[in-house]
């Protein structure tokens, strides 16, 4: 296991808080550093699983927008995919072909390779089973579920996060 780094530790400590602060929405003295503690805490205790280099990348504004912008075209996926499935229950499952398929997956790091598996495990009807040699493999409802994985908006929104900000120091 590495050893924890001070900016790893700043920077979970920092995304701790302001999700905290996001959670409670509330600038009371007492709220505030309850959830300081906590944060710390936190921190103190998982920078070292999550961060081993490049602690602040995730504070790159370009970064950070593409990330905001990958939620919204998740949601956006996530709908469709609950109506295909909706549809699908609803006509008597009479089109449904289940099976494991193999995508390979073109993305740089580990992080852009686990939001994608758990991007894709999310939405109803697909599960990632599997993460290995940069090749994915995913039990679908329907084999044609997993037409096109390889390059899905997903991939593309992954790519542009791993893109943005290159020449930035991060």
């Amino acid at each position: 296991m590495p050893k924890t780094k001070f900016p790893a530790v700043v920077s979970t400590f920092l995304l701790c808080f302001v999700f905290w602060l996001l959670l409670t929405w509330s600038f009371e003295t007492q709220e505030l550093v309850a959830g300081a503690i906590v944060s710390l805490a936190a921190a103190l205790f998982s920078a070292r699983f999550f961060i081993h280099d490049k602690a602040f990348w995730l504070f790159n504004p370009a970064k950070f927008g593409a990330l905001f912008c990958y939620v919204f075209v998740f949601l956006g996926e996530l709908i469709k995919a609950n109506v295909d499935v909706a549809k699908r229950c609803f006509g008597g499952c009479t089109n449904v072909n289940p099976g494991i398929v193999k995508v390979p997956v073109d993305l740089g790091p580990d992080y852009a390779q686990a939001m994608l598996a758990n991007s894709i495990t999310l939405t109803p009807g697909t599960i990632t089973v599997l993460l290995e040699n940069n090749v994915l493999c995913v039990h679908c409802l329907d084999k044609s579920m997993a037409e096109g994985l390889e390059d899905s908006v997903f991939v593309r929104r992954l790519r542009r996060i791993e893109q943005c900000g290159r020449g930035a120091k991060e």
